[in-house]
């Protein structure tokens, strides 16, 4: 698809902007790796060959039997049992192994083996740990980083860094879509505020005035107590108390251009109103619109991490950034929580300010970048 001269020239400017163009280059490759978080953080296996099949326990169920084991239930492929059982192609002594082969599997250097010992193979992903996968190491929660789990583990003995990644795809996900919607109810209703004025406009801030005036945390809360935390419906009531972010700066840029000449003659024309708004006036409205989403971006990012921080958020069983920050707070002889909550949410703000300032630059016509 070719671009426009007027988005290529936007293009340039915004390349010409080596902050913004470097952040949204780290932040899509981060977020494209989160994209992917059940490839690179599971406990189940890419891939497993058994018997000269190929199995893929992270897109199926496969039963311990299907691997000659005794049990219908799901194979847990950490166990040292269901290993040999896999890289022996089903030996029946697997449950009574010698201690050297039990080291041997562990330590993924028995290579020798017994009657075929090795004949299958188990493609792990980078972090063999699921968000919510108990990691099975002795001593007290949370443990320090080490060698297994880089970023150490939490209050549950979780892994930090598989909580990382699913939480950074949430938290982006959840941003993306309430600042879509919000962003795009709240332009509609100050451009209309903005073109038609009058008792319009006045009937229309009245409204905003008073829903502006309620405590939207206090809602907030007592409303997902009362319907049940899910993702879903912390959207919803996201959006319900986000949508009027926009909508005193579109209404004060259509103020400004309703009387401009251009409009006036498109009114003589006979172009229809949606037209005249949309197609016409708010592409000159957009740089004081781009302005401010920065703020509803980071506003969102920090309500959710607020909520989950109060309790009143996202499931327990969700991977939440913020419940790794209150960890942090909780467990102050653990600085790896604390660390790690701080700089993830750092990063993360940082690279979304910086691309949305370049985006905001681009569309601006007095600014270049030569």
């Amino acid at each position: 698809m070719t671009l426009s001269p007027l988005n290529q020239r936007r293009w340039r400017n915004f390349r010409r902007n080596g902050r913004a163009f470097w952040s949204l280059i780290i932040f899509s490759v981060i977020f494209t790796i989160s994209l992917f978080a059940e490839y690179v953080a599971n406990d189940q296996p890419l891939l497993v060959s058994y018997r000269g099949e190929l199995y893929s326990p992270v897109h199926r169920f496969y039963p311990e039997t299907a691997f000659g084991g005794d049990f219908q239930t799901e194979a847990i492929y950490s166990d040292i049992e269901v290993q040999c059982l896999i890289r022996s192609g089903g030996m029946q002594d697997c449950f009574d192994i010698p201690e050297e082969i039990i080291q041997g599997i562990e330590g993924g250097s028995y290579t020798d083996g017994v009657d075929g010992f090795y004949e299958g193979w188990i493609l792990w992903p980078i972090i063999p740990y699921a968000f919510d996968s108990i990691v099975d190491i002795p001593g007290a929660a949370p443990s320090a980083p080490d060698a297994n789990n880089w970023l150490g583990t939490d209050d549950t003995k979780r892994d930090v860094l598989a909580r990382v990644i699913y939480g950074f795809r949430l938290s982006i996900l959840y941003t993306l879509i309430v600042t879509s919607v919000a962003s795009i109810i709240g332009i509609a209703a100050g451009a209309v505020q903005g073109y038609f004025g009058g008792w319009v406009d006045l009937i229309f801030q009245r409204i905003i005035e008073i829903w502006n005036g309620t405590p939207q945390l206090y809602v907030i809360i007592i409303l997902l107590a009362t319907l049940g935390r899910s993702f879903w419906i912390l959207v919803f009531v996201a959006i319900l108390f986000g949508w009027t972010g926009l909508v005193g700066v579109v209404r004060a840029e259509f103020l400004r251009a309703r009387n401009f000449e251009y409009v006036r003659a498109a009114k003589a024309l006979g172009v229809s109103d949606i037209t005249i708004m949309f197609r016409h006036m708010l592409p000159n409205a957009m740089v004081a619109t781009l302005t401010f989403l920065p703020f509803l971006v980071t506003g969102a990012i920090a309500t959710l991490a607020s909520l989950d921080f109060l309790g009143f958020g996202l499931p327990s069983s969700s991977p939440s950034l913020g419940e790794l920050t209150l960890q942090g707070k909780q467990n102050l002889h653990a600085p790896w929580l604390g660390f790690t909550a701080f700089f993830t949410y750092a990063i993360m703000l940082s690279l979304l300010v910086f691309i949305f300032e370049g985006v905001r630059d681009a569309f601006d016509p007095r600014k270049t970048f030569e």
